[in-house]
């Protein structure tokens, strides 16, 4: 694969977009700084996306659209022979509608702003690659489709690529570029979801409404039961009670508790059975109060809502596309960084057995999810340049390279 990649590194059509990408790096970081200003929390994406729909129809795309979730779209049709791979990046944020979203450059170029890596940086790449493709002519084998996509963040549940992979079925990878550094790339997707337990009772005074049950006692001993469960290493499997709260003042006795459960696993089998032991105990824990208190008329009750699910799944690490993109990585001197999974546009692919992978962007950033977001922008053409060959090593670069994902036969 080392070999593949080489050969790509060295065409003279590889090197005249790569120049390109170099010549272009201002303006990626123009475009970084223009979506960035344009506030786009998960589900208002429309403002932001129809910005960048007009700026891919400012290039000579084969077709551009954007769909009824409002993901956008830019195909760029192959040579023939290739597999069709998607190149995205997310348009949502964290951030509320009312954060201020305004870029400021300080004395050093650095650029604060939230939003201005993840993912308006991505957002940038994807956009810079097609357009340096399109500059000095060069398709791939195969059917390219630059997209922007909706609902990545959590709130947005992954919509955007859900949308995607269930209105079109003739996709044969898929690349995201949305990692915290460059060197980072993720090939493995951990399956997720979020409980949202209600504990409600009558409530009243503490004084005299001592001995009805308590939904704050019940939520304390939900907690506590959670906390002692054991899950294993193999596959990664982690919960997290991130947030509990209940009651108005320290002498009522509350009349609604809430607790937020974050529960993760590599495998979607395995995160069933935790949410199962995890219901287990926050229904335990409510029938434990009641017998407590053994109160003849007023019981506290427990109402469980689950949401966020995310698909999970594994891949071989000897898959050709995983060795492509390695190789890509160490071709431009980047080590690459792979955590034990992580939850991207990419779980949706991965958890068909696409061939997909979330790469990191060009530059250095940090403080992602913050206000006090950066991004540094010295050296940031490095990340589509890279971008670019694992793009071209996946679908294909005629006379130079076979593509390394295959092509569905579709019949």
């Amino acid at each position: 694969m080392k070999e593949k990649v080489q050969r790509l590194m060295e065409a003279q059509q590889v090197k005249a977009v790569m120049a390109q990408l170099d010549q272009d790096e201002k303006r990626m970081v123009d475009d970084q700084i223009e979506l960035c200003a344009i506030n786009s929390p998960s589900n208002q994406e429309e403002k932001r996306a129809k910005r960048y729909e007009e700026m891919f129809r400012e290039l000579p795309f084969d077709k551009v659209w954007m769909d009824e979730v409002w993901n956008v779209y830019g195909l760029l049709k192959g040579t023939g022979g290739g597999p069709k791979i998607v190149i995205s990046a997310h348009m949502d944020t964290v951030f509320d509608a009312d954060t201020d979203v305004t870029p400021r450059i300080d004395e050093n170029g650095v650029i604060h702003a939230p939003g201005i890596t993840d993912d308006t940086r991505g957002m940038a790449e994807v956009l810079g690659i097609a357009r340096a493709m399109m500059e000095t002519g060069v398709r791939a084998m195969g059917d390219i489709l630059f997209c922007g996509t909706v609902g990545e963040e959590v709130l947005g549940n992954l919509r955007g690529t859900r949308h995607l992979f269930k209105t079109m079925d003739d996709i044969d990878g898929f690349i995201s570029i949305d990692g915290p550094m460059p060197e980072k790339i993720t090939l493995h997707a951990i399956a997720s979801m979020v409980y949202h337990v209600t504990y409600r009772g009558v409530g009243g005074h503490a004084l005299g409404m001592f001995g009805i049950p308590n939904a704050n006692n019940a939520m304390g001993r939900a907690i506590a039961k959670i906390s002692d469960l054991q899950v294993p290493k193999k596959p990664v499997t982690v919960f997290n009670v991130g947030i509990a709260r209940g009651g108005t003042s320290t002498n009522g006795i509350p009349t609604k508790s809430e607790l937020m459960i974050d529960m993760r696993s590599m495998q979607d089998a395995e995160l069933d059975r935790l949410a199962d032991r995890i219901a287990a105990c926050c229904r335990e824990a409510c029938e434990e109060e009641n017998a407590r208190w053994n109160h003849p008329t007023e019981t506290v009750t427990v109402e469980i809502e689950a949401s966020g699910r995310r698909p999970g799944g594994e891949q071989d690490m000897d898959a050709p596309h995983i060795q492509a993109a390695l190789a890509a990585y160490r071709a431009f001197g980047m080590e690459p960084v792979i955590p034990e999974g992580g939850s991207t546009d990419s779980n949706i692919p991965i958890s068909k057995g696409i061939p997909s992978c979330t790469i990191g962007r060009g530059g250095k950033m940090g403080l992602s999810h913050t206000v006090n977001e950066y991004f540094d922008p010295t050296g940031s053409a490095e990340g589509p340049k890279r971008d670019l060959v694992l793009l071209l090593a996946f679908a294909g670069l005629e006379g130079v390279c076979e593509p390394v994902v295959q092509k569905k036969n579709r019949g």
